[in-house]
């Protein structure tokens, strides 16, 4: 029974918007598989951890003459429509339990699962509350602080990204309990207070999906899940069951020593030094020595090996001598695209907090080591 019949990039595009999530070893076969849908003229792709899911409709003409439903394994049809020229023909059709992928002379067998055992998330019509933004002001949000959630933290709470709509305003922090960063955007409506915590595999998936432009995003926030709509993309997420710490008591207050310096020239200078760090240890010092108009950056390792470097900087308080984690750093200024940044001290026992210049938006805070 012929099913498909169309180009290769047709069926390839969606096919990659949904295998993000999918993982090829599951505990549940059906979890490796995409669901695709022909109905009404339109082609879905569905896929699901059932933790988050995926799905895009596309109306592009496929050539198919009949309604369907068939899961098969995503990794392994991506791959071999990637394997294919670009221009290449493609035909998908069902023989009993297999579906054949049909190209020229190429041809591949892949085992399906029925459709009605796909767990997919039930969709609620009716949300608690529901915003529209950019699509380049949500990707943003995201991309500025999405790396400094933690990563498999005893504290789950940790292992996501705060979302927060109030007033008018949308928060996102990310914290793994040693640093966090913090940024908001501006909302055209008044919003009631709404709090999520958003898993870290749906902040980094969505960062991906998410494209730099201004057409509109909708969340829609449930009792226990939220779902992006936008483009031709629907991503329902979990969020995670917990009470975020309280990031306002985090940012510092008092940090009034402060000195501006070129982002580029701070992190080269950063990765240089770097190279003589205990690379092998999670968390790796850099001894920062602020002084007059002079940054003194200092990194050893266990072999008693130091590396140094001195930048001009215009500074007139009183000297700070701080460690930091260099990694911080380097993820800070590896993921802002300022020209500039602002650090600020209070003295060398206190949290760092780091700021872009022009925008009041964005703080970033990291706190002393002790080595």
């Amino acid at each position: 029974m012929l099913l498909i019949k169309t180009n290769r990039d047709t069926l390839l595009k969606p096919l990659q918007t949904v295998t993000g999530i999918v993982e090829r070893r599951q505990t549940l076969p059906i979890l490796s598989n995409v669901l695709i849908q022909q109905n009404e003229e339109k082609t879905s792709f569905l896929t699901t951890d059932l933790e988050i899911q995926i799905k895009t409709v596309t109306t592009k003409d496929l050539s198919s003459k009949q309604n369907f439903a068939l899961t098969v394994s995503a990794k392994k049809l991506q791959d071999i429509l990637r394997s294919l020229s670009s221009d290449a023909e493609i035909t998908l059709t069902q023989k009993d339990d297999h579906l054949q992928v049909k190209s020229g002379k190429s041809a591949f067998n892949l085992q399906i699962l029925p459709a009605a055992d796909f767990p997919e998330v039930v969709e609620e019509s009716e949300s608690d509350a529901t915003i529209t933004l950019k699509q380049n002001e949500l990707k943003n949000l995201l991309h500025q602080v999405q790396f400094a959630v933690a990563q498999q933290d005893i504290r789950y709470y940790l292992n996501g990204l705060l979302l927060l709509t109030e007033d008018k305003q949308l928060i996102s922090v990310g914290t793994d309990g040693h640093r966090l960063a913090y940024i908001a955007a501006g909302l055209d409506t008044e919003q009631k207070r709404q709090e999520v915590i958003l898993p870290r595999k749906a902040v980094f998936e969505l960062s991906k999906l998410l494209e730099d432009k201004e057409d509109p995003v909708k969340i829609e926030y449930f009792q226990n899940k939220v779902r992006f709509s936008f483009s031709d993309i629907i991503l329902t997420s979990k969020i995670i069951d917990g009470k975020f710490p309280d990031y306002n008591r985090v940012i510092p207050t008092r940090n009034t020593k402060l000195f501006e310096i070129d982002r580029l020239i701070f992190l080269q200078a950063l990765q240089r030094v770097s190279i003589l760090s205990n690379q092998s240890e999670k968390f790796r010092g850099v001894r920062l020595i602020v002084s007059t108009d002079n940054l003194h950056i200092i990194c050893k390792n266990n072999e008693q090996e130091e590396a140094e470097e001195e930048l001009e900087i215009k500074y007139g308080d009183e000297s700070v001598d701080i460690s930091l984690n260099i990694t911080y750093l380097l993820d800070l200024l590896n993921n802002v695209s300022s020209e500039t940044v602002q650090c600020a001290f209070e003295n060398s026992n206190s949290s760092v907090l780091i700021t872009v210049p022009g925008n009041k938006e964005f703080k970033y805070i990291v706190m002393p080591m002790r080595i």
